[in-house]
Protein backbone atom coordinates (compact mmCIF):
# COMPACT_ATOMS: atom_id res chain seq x y z
CA UNK A 1 0.00 0.00 0.00
CA UNK A 2 1.33 3.16 -0.51
CA UNK A 3 2.28 5.62 2.07
CA UNK A 4 2.54 9.36 2.47
CA UNK A 5 5.76 10.94 3.76
CA UNK A 6 5.73 13.32 6.85
CA UNK A 7 8.19 15.36 7.81
CA UNK A 8 8.40 16.49 11.30
CA UNK A 9 8.88 20.75 11.09
CA UNK A 10 12.83 21.27 12.08
CA UNK A 11 12.81 23.12 15.61
CA UNK A 12 14.31 26.02 15.63
CA UNK A 13 18.13 26.51 15.07
CA UNK A 14 18.52 28.68 18.26
CA UNK A 15 17.17 25.67 21.12
CA UNK A 16 19.04 22.84 19.26
CA UNK A 17 23.06 25.16 19.37
CA UNK A 18 22.37 25.73 23.11
CA UNK A 19 21.35 21.84 23.90
CA UNK A 20 23.75 20.58 21.79
CA UNK A 21 26.56 22.70 23.57
CA UNK A 22 24.98 21.90 26.93
CA UNK A 23 24.79 17.72 25.62
CA UNK A 24 27.54 17.71 23.33
CA UNK A 25 26.07 14.84 21.00
CA UNK A 26 25.01 14.03 18.12
CA UNK A 27 23.28 17.22 16.68
CA UNK A 28 20.40 14.36 15.19
CA UNK A 29 19.67 13.50 18.46
CA UNK A 30 19.29 16.91 19.84
CA UNK A 31 16.81 17.72 17.22
CA UNK A 32 14.79 14.79 18.18
CA UNK A 33 14.73 15.83 21.53
CA UNK A 34 13.94 19.54 20.21
CA UNK A 35 11.03 18.17 18.83
CA UNK A 36 9.85 16.24 21.68
CA UNK A 37 9.41 20.02 23.28
CA UNK A 38 13.28 18.85 25.26
CA UNK A 39 14.99 22.00 25.03
CA UNK A 40 16.60 22.79 27.97
CA UNK A 41 19.51 20.79 30.05
CA UNK A 42 17.29 20.54 32.89
CA UNK A 43 14.53 18.64 30.60
CA UNK A 44 16.67 16.60 29.17
CA UNK A 45 17.95 15.35 32.51
CA UNK A 46 14.61 15.07 33.19
CA UNK A 47 13.63 12.99 30.19
CA UNK A 48 16.65 10.99 30.30
CA UNK A 49 16.58 10.11 34.00
CA UNK A 50 12.58 9.99 34.56
CA UNK A 51 12.53 9.82 38.83
CA UNK A 52 9.32 8.92 40.74
CA UNK A 53 9.60 12.52 42.57
CA UNK A 54 8.00 14.32 39.49
CA UNK A 55 5.29 11.96 39.81
CA UNK A 56 1.95 15.02 40.45
CA UNK A 57 -0.01 14.93 43.74
CA UNK A 58 -2.45 12.24 43.51
CA UNK A 59 -4.60 14.73 45.48
CA UNK A 60 -4.60 17.00 43.02
CA UNK A 61 -7.52 14.81 41.16
CA UNK A 62 -10.87 15.32 41.68
CA UNK A 63 -12.57 13.00 44.39
CA UNK A 64 -9.19 11.64 45.41
CA UNK A 65 -9.54 12.90 49.12
CA UNK A 66 -13.01 11.46 48.94
CA UNK A 67 -12.05 8.39 47.77
CA UNK A 68 -9.52 7.75 50.28
CA UNK A 69 -11.52 8.57 53.33
CA UNK A 70 -14.13 6.63 52.24
CA UNK A 71 -11.60 3.76 51.54
CA UNK A 72 -9.61 4.20 55.13
CA UNK A 73 -13.27 3.94 56.63
CA UNK A 74 -13.74 0.95 55.30
CA UNK A 75 -10.30 -0.53 56.74
CA UNK A 76 -11.42 1.18 60.34
CA UNK A 77 -15.00 0.06 60.49
CA UNK A 78 -14.10 -4.05 59.27
CA UNK A 79 -16.11 -3.67 56.05
CA UNK A 80 -15.28 -5.79 53.26
CA UNK A 81 -14.23 -4.58 49.79
CA UNK A 82 -15.02 -5.89 46.36
CA UNK A 83 -12.16 -4.86 43.55
CA UNK A 84 -14.35 -4.97 40.20
CA UNK A 85 -12.03 -4.64 36.93
CA UNK A 86 -13.04 -4.61 32.83
CA UNK A 87 -11.65 -8.09 30.85
CA UNK A 88 -8.97 -6.18 28.96
CA UNK A 89 -5.27 -6.02 29.88
CA UNK A 90 -5.87 -2.51 31.39
CA UNK A 91 -8.92 -3.88 33.97
CA UNK A 92 -6.67 -6.93 34.66
CA UNK A 93 -3.61 -5.41 35.56
CA UNK A 94 -5.38 -3.02 37.52
CA UNK A 95 -6.87 -5.52 39.62
CA UNK A 96 -4.07 -6.86 40.30
CA UNK A 97 -2.71 -3.78 41.54
CA UNK A 98 -5.08 -2.83 43.80
CA UNK A 99 -6.53 -6.02 45.09
CA UNK A 100 -2.86 -7.41 45.46
CA UNK A 101 -2.10 -3.97 47.16
CA UNK A 102 -4.92 -3.47 49.77
CA UNK A 103 -5.36 -7.26 50.49
CA UNK A 104 -1.95 -6.72 52.55
CA UNK A 105 -4.04 -4.19 54.86
CA UNK A 106 -7.82 -5.96 54.42
CA UNK A 107 -6.45 -9.64 54.12
CA UNK A 108 -8.19 -11.69 51.98
CA UNK A 109 -11.11 -12.34 54.00
CA UNK A 110 -12.02 -9.06 53.76
CA UNK A 111 -11.18 -8.52 50.12
CA UNK A 112 -11.81 -10.18 46.60
CA UNK A 113 -11.91 -9.51 43.04
CA UNK A 114 -14.45 -9.66 40.27
CA UNK A 115 -14.02 -9.57 36.20
CA UNK A 116 -17.41 -9.54 34.53
CA UNK A 117 -18.42 -11.86 31.80
CA UNK A 118 -18.03 -10.66 28.38
CA UNK A 119 -20.67 -12.80 27.33
CA UNK A 120 -22.85 -13.04 30.13
CA UNK A 121 -22.82 -9.12 31.74
CA UNK A 122 -21.10 -7.02 28.76
CA UNK A 123 -18.40 -4.31 29.50
CA UNK A 124 -18.34 -2.79 32.25
CA UNK A 125 -20.09 -2.29 35.75
CA UNK A 126 -22.71 -4.91 35.57
CA UNK A 127 -26.03 -5.49 37.91
CA UNK A 128 -24.75 -9.28 38.36
CA UNK A 129 -21.90 -7.93 39.84
CA UNK A 130 -23.40 -5.55 42.01
CA UNK A 131 -26.04 -8.69 43.04
CA UNK A 132 -23.06 -10.18 43.67
CA UNK A 133 -21.64 -7.90 46.22
CA UNK A 134 -25.11 -6.85 48.04
CA UNK A 135 -25.11 -11.33 48.48
CA UNK A 136 -22.12 -11.67 50.19
CA UNK A 137 -21.80 -8.32 52.20
CA UNK A 138 -19.48 -6.14 50.28
CA UNK A 139 -19.98 -2.71 51.32
CA UNK A 140 -17.62 -1.26 48.73
CA UNK A 141 -16.65 -1.37 44.88
CA UNK A 142 -13.62 -0.03 43.95
CA UNK A 143 -14.19 0.19 39.98
CA UNK A 144 -11.31 -0.01 37.71
CA UNK A 145 -10.57 0.90 33.73
CA UNK A 146 -14.31 1.03 34.30
CA UNK A 147 -17.73 2.87 35.29
CA UNK A 148 -17.62 6.64 34.47
CA UNK A 149 -20.49 5.94 32.24
CA UNK A 150 -22.22 3.54 35.11
CA UNK A 151 -24.69 6.27 36.36
CA UNK A 152 -28.14 3.57 36.12
CA UNK A 153 -25.75 0.89 37.54
CA UNK A 154 -24.37 2.78 40.25
CA UNK A 155 -27.81 4.07 41.00
CA UNK A 156 -29.01 0.73 41.44
CA UNK A 157 -25.91 -0.63 43.82
CA UNK A 158 -27.17 2.62 46.13
CA UNK A 159 -30.09 1.43 46.36
CA UNK A 160 -29.02 -1.95 47.87
CA UNK A 161 -26.22 0.05 50.25
CA UNK A 162 -23.32 -0.14 48.22
CA UNK A 163 -20.71 2.09 47.57
CA UNK A 164 -18.69 3.18 44.74
CA UNK A 165 -15.38 4.48 44.01
CA UNK A 166 -14.78 4.65 40.72
CA UNK A 167 -11.53 4.85 38.57
CA UNK A 168 -11.74 5.22 35.30
CA UNK A 169 -9.89 7.15 32.39
CA UNK A 170 -12.69 7.12 29.50
CA UNK A 171 -14.31 10.47 28.52
CA UNK A 172 -16.97 10.55 31.41
CA UNK A 173 -20.88 11.16 29.24
CA UNK A 174 -23.14 14.34 30.34
CA UNK A 175 -24.01 12.96 33.82
CA UNK A 176 -21.65 11.65 36.09
CA UNK A 177 -22.45 8.56 38.65
CA UNK A 178 -23.72 9.40 41.92
CA UNK A 179 -20.56 7.30 43.11
CA UNK A 180 -18.83 8.68 46.66
CA UNK A 181 -15.84 9.29 44.50
CA UNK A 182 -14.97 9.26 40.34
CA UNK A 183 -11.63 9.44 39.71
CA UNK A 184 -10.93 9.97 35.91
CA UNK A 185 -8.34 12.88 34.94
CA UNK A 186 -10.82 13.13 31.77
CA UNK A 187 -13.76 14.71 34.07
CA UNK A 188 -13.82 18.11 32.46
CA UNK A 189 -13.84 19.55 36.64
CA UNK A 190 -10.92 17.30 37.26
CA UNK A 191 -7.72 20.15 37.74
CA UNK A 192 -5.39 16.61 37.61
CA UNK A 193 -2.63 17.75 35.56
CA UNK A 194 -1.61 14.53 33.47
CA UNK A 195 -4.77 13.66 31.42
CA UNK A 196 -3.63 10.55 29.93
CA UNK A 197 -3.20 7.92 32.73
CA UNK A 198 -3.92 4.36 31.56
CA UNK A 199 -7.08 3.24 33.87
CA UNK A 200 -4.20 1.01 35.77
CA UNK A 201 -2.36 4.27 36.26
CA UNK A 202 -5.88 6.29 37.79
CA UNK A 203 -6.04 2.91 40.23
CA UNK A 204 -2.28 3.72 41.22
CA UNK A 205 -2.76 7.05 42.05
CA UNK A 206 -5.23 5.82 44.43
CA UNK A 207 -3.08 3.77 45.77
CA UNK A 208 -0.60 6.11 46.43
CA UNK A 209 -2.90 8.38 47.87
CA UNK A 210 -4.15 5.72 50.33
CA UNK A 211 0.03 5.17 50.96
CA UNK A 212 0.18 8.97 51.58
CA UNK A 213 -2.59 9.16 53.95
CA UNK A 214 -1.63 6.21 56.17
CA UNK A 215 2.16 7.66 56.54
CA UNK A 216 3.59 4.49 54.39
CA UNK A 217 6.67 4.14 52.71
CA UNK A 218 6.03 3.94 48.87
CA UNK A 219 8.48 1.12 48.21
CA UNK A 220 6.09 -1.36 48.15
CA UNK A 221 3.72 0.27 46.25
CA UNK A 222 6.15 1.34 43.42
CA UNK A 223 7.16 -2.62 43.30
CA UNK A 224 3.59 -2.82 41.32
CA UNK A 225 4.67 -0.78 38.74
CA UNK A 226 5.19 -3.77 36.70
CA UNK A 227 1.45 -4.18 36.38
CA UNK A 228 1.01 -0.36 35.04
CA UNK A 229 3.73 -0.66 31.99
CA UNK A 230 1.97 -3.35 31.04
CA UNK A 231 -1.29 -1.73 31.08
CA UNK A 232 0.43 1.36 29.19
CA UNK A 233 1.51 -0.91 26.70
CA UNK A 234 -1.69 -2.41 25.87
CA UNK A 235 -4.30 0.44 26.08
CA UNK A 236 -2.02 2.39 23.70
CA UNK A 237 -1.81 5.50 25.81
CA UNK A 238 1.01 8.30 25.22
CA UNK A 239 3.74 7.40 26.34
CA UNK A 240 5.01 11.11 27.51
CA UNK A 241 4.55 13.23 31.09
CA UNK A 242 3.52 11.19 33.59
CA UNK A 243 2.89 7.47 31.71
CA UNK A 244 7.02 7.62 30.29
CA UNK A 245 7.88 7.96 34.36
CA UNK A 246 5.52 4.86 35.33
CA UNK A 247 6.43 2.86 32.25
CA UNK A 248 10.38 3.45 32.61
CA UNK A 249 10.32 2.34 35.91
CA UNK A 250 7.82 -0.44 35.44
CA UNK A 251 10.28 -1.20 32.76
CA UNK A 252 13.04 -1.53 34.63
CA UNK A 253 11.42 -3.55 37.29
CA UNK A 254 10.83 -6.03 34.53
CA UNK A 255 14.56 -6.14 33.68
CA UNK A 256 15.83 -6.24 36.40
CA UNK A 257 17.22 -10.10 36.83
CA UNK A 258 18.71 -9.46 40.52
CA UNK A 259 15.07 -8.99 41.95
CA UNK A 260 12.59 -11.68 42.34
CA UNK A 261 10.32 -11.28 39.05
CA UNK A 262 6.47 -11.42 39.32
CA UNK A 263 6.17 -15.41 38.35
CA UNK A 264 2.91 -14.68 36.21
CA UNK A 265 5.36 -12.38 33.49
CA UNK A 266 7.63 -14.66 33.79
CA UNK A 267 6.21 -17.41 32.55
CA UNK A 268 4.59 -14.92 29.93
CA UNK A 269 8.39 -14.04 28.89
CA UNK A 270 9.08 -17.73 28.14
CA UNK A 271 5.83 -18.04 26.18
CA UNK A 272 6.43 -15.45 23.96
CA UNK A 273 10.29 -16.47 23.40
CA UNK A 274 11.32 -12.88 25.33
CA UNK A 275 13.42 -14.97 28.26
CA UNK A 276 16.83 -13.52 26.34
CA UNK A 277 16.38 -10.10 25.57
CA UNK A 278 15.06 -6.78 27.42
CA UNK A 279 11.09 -6.21 27.50
CA UNK A 280 10.51 -2.90 25.84
CA UNK A 281 6.39 -1.55 25.08
CA UNK A 282 6.76 -2.96 21.64
CA UNK A 283 7.28 -6.58 22.59
CA UNK A 284 4.89 -6.02 26.16
CA UNK A 285 1.78 -4.97 23.30
CA UNK A 286 2.81 -7.47 20.98
CA UNK A 287 4.15 -10.82 23.49
CA UNK A 288 2.39 -9.82 26.21
CA UNK A 289 -1.12 -8.29 25.93
CA UNK A 290 -2.61 -10.57 23.42
CA UNK A 291 -1.86 -13.31 26.01
CA UNK A 292 -3.85 -11.65 28.93
CA UNK A 293 -6.14 -10.55 27.00
CA UNK A 294 -7.51 -14.09 25.20
CA UNK A 295 -8.38 -14.65 28.61
CA UNK A 296 -11.33 -12.18 28.34
CA UNK A 297 -12.19 -12.49 24.82
CA UNK A 298 -12.37 -16.16 24.83
CA UNK A 299 -13.67 -17.34 28.58
CA UNK A 300 -13.01 -16.17 32.04
CA UNK A 301 -10.69 -13.08 32.35
CA UNK A 302 -10.47 -14.13 35.84
CA UNK A 303 -7.99 -16.51 34.84
CA UNK A 304 -5.19 -13.45 33.53
CA UNK A 305 -5.92 -11.88 37.03
CA UNK A 306 -4.99 -15.02 38.93
CA UNK A 307 -2.07 -15.85 36.62
CA UNK A 308 -0.78 -12.66 37.85
CA UNK A 309 -1.52 -12.59 41.27
CA UNK A 310 0.55 -16.66 41.44
CA UNK A 311 2.95 -16.81 43.99
CA UNK A 312 4.95 -19.28 42.67
CA UNK A 313 6.50 -20.11 39.38
CA UNK A 314 4.76 -23.71 39.32
CA UNK A 315 1.28 -21.82 39.63
CA UNK A 316 2.16 -19.30 37.46
CA UNK A 317 3.28 -21.54 34.73
CA UNK A 318 -0.23 -23.85 34.92
CA UNK A 319 -2.03 -20.00 34.69
CA UNK A 320 0.02 -19.04 31.86
CA UNK A 321 -0.39 -22.46 30.42
CA UNK A 322 -4.28 -22.35 30.42
CA UNK A 323 -4.01 -18.20 29.55
CA UNK A 324 -1.71 -19.07 26.33
CA UNK A 325 -4.11 -21.66 24.92
CA UNK A 326 -6.57 -19.26 24.96
CA UNK A 327 -4.80 -17.31 23.34
CA UNK A 328 -4.19 -20.38 20.64
CA UNK A 329 -7.91 -20.39 20.46
CA UNK A 330 -8.43 -17.07 19.75
CA UNK A 331 -5.48 -16.89 16.66
CA UNK A 332 -7.61 -19.37 14.74
CA UNK A 333 -10.85 -17.49 15.47
CA UNK A 334 -9.10 -14.16 14.35
CA UNK A 335 -7.52 -15.93 11.44
CA UNK A 336 -10.63 -17.83 9.80
CA UNK A 337 -12.79 -14.52 10.79
CA UNK A 338 -10.32 -12.18 9.04
CA UNK A 339 -10.56 -13.93 5.76
CA UNK A 340 -14.17 -13.82 5.72
CA UNK A 341 -14.49 -10.05 6.84
CA UNK A 342 -11.73 -9.37 3.58
CA UNK A 343 -13.68 -11.44 0.73
CA UNK A 344 -16.35 -9.81 1.95
CA UNK A 345 -15.24 -6.17 1.05
CA UNK A 346 -13.41 -7.72 -2.05
CA UNK A 347 -16.34 -9.14 -3.42
CA UNK A 348 -18.72 -6.16 -2.91
CA UNK A 349 -17.89 -3.16 -5.11
CA UNK A 350 -20.06 -0.83 -2.61
CA UNK A 351 -18.01 -1.75 0.32
CA UNK A 352 -14.65 -2.36 -1.82
CA UNK A 353 -14.41 1.70 -2.85
CA UNK A 354 -16.32 3.10 0.60
CA UNK A 355 -14.85 5.85 2.72
CA UNK A 356 -15.34 3.10 5.75
CA UNK A 357 -15.84 -0.48 6.76
CA UNK A 358 -19.17 -1.65 8.45
CA UNK A 359 -19.34 -5.51 8.71
CA UNK A 360 -21.96 -7.70 10.45
CA UNK A 361 -22.39 -11.07 10.66
CA UNK A 362 -24.26 -13.53 13.40
CA UNK A 363 -22.04 -16.42 13.66
CA UNK A 364 -18.62 -14.18 14.26
CA UNK A 365 -16.70 -14.79 17.56
CA UNK A 366 -17.37 -11.59 19.86
CA UNK A 367 -14.04 -12.20 21.44
CA UNK A 368 -12.11 -11.23 18.37
CA UNK A 369 -13.98 -8.74 16.64
CA UNK A 370 -11.65 -5.81 17.67
CA UNK A 371 -8.98 -7.65 16.37
CA UNK A 372 -10.20 -8.08 13.03
CA UNK A 373 -11.24 -4.86 12.90
CA UNK A 374 -7.57 -3.46 13.33
CA UNK A 375 -6.37 -6.66 10.46
CA UNK A 376 -9.18 -4.72 7.72
CA UNK A 377 -7.68 -1.57 8.61
CA UNK A 378 -4.49 -2.84 7.82
CA UNK A 379 -5.69 -3.79 4.52
CA UNK A 380 -8.11 -1.07 3.60
CA UNK A 381 -6.70 2.22 5.92
CA UNK A 382 -9.76 3.92 6.92
CA UNK A 383 -12.53 3.68 9.96
CA UNK A 384 -13.64 0.31 10.45
CA UNK A 385 -16.63 -1.47 12.54
CA UNK A 386 -16.57 -5.18 13.04
CA UNK A 387 -20.07 -6.32 14.29
CA UNK A 388 -21.55 -9.61 15.60
CA UNK A 389 -24.79 -11.19 17.33
CA UNK A 390 -24.81 -11.34 20.92
CA UNK A 391 -27.55 -11.70 23.24
CA UNK A 392 -29.78 -10.43 20.68
CA UNK A 393 -27.95 -7.34 20.04
CA UNK A 394 -25.45 -6.24 17.35
CA UNK A 395 -22.46 -5.35 19.01
CA UNK A 396 -18.98 -4.75 17.85
CA UNK A 397 -15.61 -3.00 17.77
CA UNK A 398 -14.77 0.13 16.10
CA UNK A 399 -10.83 1.31 14.81
CA UNK A 400 -9.60 4.22 12.98
CA UNK A 401 -6.80 5.97 11.02
CA UNK A 402 -5.36 8.55 11.93
CA UNK A 403 -6.52 11.77 12.75
CA UNK A 404 -9.94 10.69 12.60
CA UNK A 405 -11.98 10.48 15.56
CA UNK A 406 -14.19 7.53 15.21
CA UNK A 407 -15.81 7.72 18.79
CA UNK A 408 -16.99 11.18 17.60
CA UNK A 409 -18.57 9.49 14.40
CA UNK A 410 -20.68 6.69 16.02
CA UNK A 411 -21.69 9.44 18.75
CA UNK A 412 -23.49 11.13 15.93
CA UNK A 413 -25.45 7.70 15.14
CA UNK A 414 -26.46 7.73 18.94
CA UNK A 415 -30.42 7.29 17.69
CA UNK A 416 -29.51 4.06 16.22
CA UNK A 417 -27.65 2.69 19.24
CA UNK A 418 -28.22 1.03 22.76
CA UNK A 419 -25.01 2.51 24.02
CA UNK A 420 -21.46 2.92 23.02
CA UNK A 421 -18.15 4.07 24.38
CA UNK A 422 -14.34 4.48 24.10
CA UNK A 423 -11.52 6.88 22.47
CA UNK A 424 -10.83 8.44 19.22
CA UNK A 425 -9.11 5.30 17.57
CA UNK A 426 -10.76 2.92 19.00
CA UNK A 427 -14.66 2.12 20.62
CA UNK A 428 -17.62 -0.62 21.41
CA UNK A 429 -20.87 -0.46 20.56
CA UNK A 430 -24.01 -2.06 20.60
CA UNK A 431 -27.40 -1.64 18.20
CA UNK A 432 -30.34 -3.72 17.30
CA UNK A 433 -29.59 -6.04 14.64
CA UNK A 434 -32.80 -4.43 12.26
CA UNK A 435 -30.53 -0.73 12.70
CA UNK A 436 -27.52 -2.59 11.35
CA UNK A 437 -28.09 -1.25 7.39
CA UNK A 438 -29.13 1.92 8.75
CA UNK A 439 -25.91 2.70 10.97
CA UNK A 440 -23.82 1.80 7.92
CA UNK A 441 -25.63 4.13 5.83
CA UNK A 442 -25.18 6.51 8.47
CA UNK A 443 -21.50 5.82 9.74
CA UNK A 444 -20.58 6.24 5.91
CA UNK A 445 -22.35 9.74 4.86
CA UNK A 446 -20.41 10.88 7.87
CA UNK A 447 -16.63 9.55 7.48
CA UNK A 448 -17.60 10.32 3.91
CA UNK A 449 -18.03 14.14 3.93
CA UNK A 450 -15.61 14.33 7.19
CA UNK A 451 -12.73 12.15 6.21
CA UNK A 452 -9.62 13.92 4.13
CA UNK A 453 -8.37 12.09 1.19
CA UNK A 454 -4.90 11.95 2.44
CA UNK A 455 -6.32 10.31 5.49
CA UNK A 456 -6.87 7.43 3.54
CA UNK A 457 -3.44 6.98 3.00
CA UNK A 458 -1.32 5.37 5.94
CA UNK A 459 1.09 7.83 7.25
CA UNK A 460 5.00 7.56 8.17
CA UNK A 461 5.93 10.34 10.42
CA UNK A 462 9.69 11.23 9.69
CA UNK A 463 11.74 12.91 12.45
CA UNK A 464 14.80 14.09 10.66
CA UNK A 465 17.09 13.10 7.24
CA UNK A 466 20.60 12.08 8.57
CA UNK A 467 23.39 10.41 6.36
CA UNK A 468 24.01 6.66 7.16
CA UNK A 469 27.41 7.48 8.66
CA UNK A 470 25.73 8.72 11.29
CA UNK A 471 24.14 5.49 12.12
CA UNK A 472 26.79 3.95 13.87
CA UNK A 473 26.40 2.01 17.45
CA UNK A 474 27.64 4.99 20.09
CA UNK A 475 24.38 6.89 18.01
CA UNK A 476 22.28 3.98 18.91
CA UNK A 477 22.92 3.92 22.60
CA UNK A 478 21.64 7.54 22.23
CA UNK A 479 18.83 7.11 21.01
CA UNK A 480 17.73 3.56 23.16
CA UNK A 481 18.01 6.15 25.96
CA UNK A 482 15.51 7.74 24.36
CA UNK A 483 13.14 4.19 25.83
CA UNK A 484 10.27 3.41 26.49
CA UNK A 485 8.92 4.53 22.98
CA UNK A 486 5.41 4.17 21.98
CA UNK A 487 2.62 6.71 21.32
CA UNK A 488 3.50 10.45 22.14
CA UNK A 489 7.59 9.54 22.49
CA UNK A 490 7.82 7.25 19.24
CA UNK A 491 10.83 5.30 18.16
CA UNK A 492 12.52 8.02 16.11
CA UNK A 493 12.02 7.29 12.03
CA UNK A 494 14.84 8.72 9.83
CA UNK A 495 15.26 9.29 6.18
CA UNK A 496 18.16 8.92 4.14
CA UNK A 497 18.52 10.11 0.33
CA UNK A 498 20.60 9.05 -2.88
CA UNK A 499 21.38 5.23 -0.68
CA UNK A 500 22.01 2.12 -2.68
CA UNK A 501 21.69 -1.16 -2.05
CA UNK A 502 24.97 -3.26 -2.01
CA UNK A 503 25.71 -5.59 -4.51
CA UNK A 504 24.44 -9.60 -3.89
CA UNK A 505 23.02 -8.09 -0.21
CA UNK A 506 19.61 -8.12 -1.87
CA UNK A 507 17.46 -11.21 -1.41
CA UNK A 508 14.01 -12.00 -0.32
CA UNK A 509 13.77 -13.74 3.09
CA UNK A 510 10.09 -15.48 4.89
CA UNK A 511 8.61 -15.38 1.37
CA UNK A 512 8.03 -11.60 1.20
CA UNK A 513 10.47 -9.80 3.70
CA UNK A 514 13.31 -8.06 1.68
CA UNK A 515 16.86 -8.37 3.16
CA UNK A 516 19.41 -6.36 2.14
CA UNK A 517 22.61 -3.82 2.81
CA UNK A 518 22.56 -0.06 2.23
CA UNK A 519 25.53 2.37 1.32
CA UNK A 520 25.79 5.96 0.46
CA UNK A 521 28.41 8.21 -0.78
CA UNK A 522 30.55 5.34 -1.21
CA UNK A 523 30.75 5.01 2.54
CA UNK A 524 30.25 1.71 4.73
CA UNK A 525 27.03 -0.25 4.15
CA UNK A 526 24.55 -0.52 6.97
CA UNK A 527 22.65 -3.95 7.03
CA UNK A 528 18.66 -3.26 6.84
CA UNK A 529 15.45 -5.45 6.81
CA UNK A 530 11.92 -4.23 4.99
CA UNK A 531 9.45 -6.73 6.35
CA UNK A 532 6.51 -6.74 3.46
CA UNK A 533 8.68 -5.19 1.11
CA UNK A 534 9.38 -8.30 -0.62
CA UNK A 535 7.80 -6.40 -4.09
CA UNK A 536 10.93 -3.98 -4.59
CA UNK A 537 13.29 -6.25 -4.75
CA UNK A 538 13.88 -6.30 -8.71
CA UNK A 539 13.92 -2.48 -8.90
CA UNK A 540 16.68 -2.16 -6.44
CA UNK A 541 18.37 -5.05 -8.05
CA UNK A 542 18.44 -2.71 -11.18
CA UNK A 543 21.28 -0.13 -8.90
CA UNK A 544 18.45 2.62 -8.93
CA UNK A 545 19.30 5.09 -6.00
CA UNK A 546 16.65 5.51 -3.59
CA UNK A 547 15.28 7.31 -0.43
CA UNK A 548 14.42 5.49 2.73
CA UNK A 549 13.11 5.49 6.05
CA UNK A 550 13.94 3.59 8.80
CA UNK A 551 13.96 2.95 12.72
CA UNK A 552 17.30 1.94 14.18
CA UNK A 553 17.84 -1.55 16.21
CA UNK A 554 19.79 -4.23 17.48
CA UNK A 555 19.27 -7.54 15.36
CA UNK A 556 20.45 -10.43 17.55
CA UNK A 557 21.65 -14.22 15.55
CA UNK A 558 23.50 -16.68 17.01
CA UNK A 559 24.40 -14.64 19.50
CA UNK A 560 26.32 -12.09 17.66
CA UNK A 561 24.46 -8.37 17.54
CA UNK A 562 24.92 -5.81 14.83
CA UNK A 563 23.07 -2.72 13.88
CA UNK A 564 20.25 -2.93 11.85
CA UNK A 565 17.46 -1.02 9.62
CA UNK A 566 14.46 -1.48 9.99
CA UNK A 567 12.97 -0.31 6.80
CA UNK A 568 9.10 1.61 6.94
CA UNK A 569 9.16 2.75 3.45
CA UNK A 570 10.86 3.15 -0.06
CA UNK A 571 11.02 5.92 -2.28
CA UNK A 572 12.25 6.32 -5.62
CA UNK A 573 14.45 9.30 -6.81
CA UNK A 574 13.07 11.60 -10.01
Amino acid sequence: MEKRWIRKPAPDAAPVRHLADALRVNEAIVRLLCQRQVCTFEEARAYFRPDLSQLPDPLLMRDMDRAVDRLVRALHAGERVLVFGDYDVDGTTSVALVYSYLCRFFGPERIEYYIPDRYKEGYGVSEAGIDYAQAEGYQLIIALDCGVKSVDKVAYANERGVDFIICDHHLPGAELPAAVAVLDPKRADCPYPFKELSGCGVGFKLMQAFTEHQGLPTAELHELLDLVAVSIAADIVPIYGENRILAYHGLRLLNDRARRQRPGFDALRELAGLQTTDLNISSLVFGFSPRINAAGRMGDAKRAVAMLLADSAEQAKEKAGVVDKTNQERRGFDTSITKEALAMIEDDEVLRTASSTVLFKEGWHKGVVGIVASRCLDKYYRPTIILTESNGKATGSARSVVGFDVHQAIEECAELLDQYGGHMYAAGLTLPVENVPAFRAKFEQIVAGRIRPEQLIPPVEIDCTVQLSDITPSFYRLLSQMEPFGPGNPNPVFASEQVYATPDSVRIVGNSHLKLALTQDGHRSVDAIGFGLGDYYDRIRQGQPFSVCYTVEINEYRGTKTLQLRVKDIRWEK
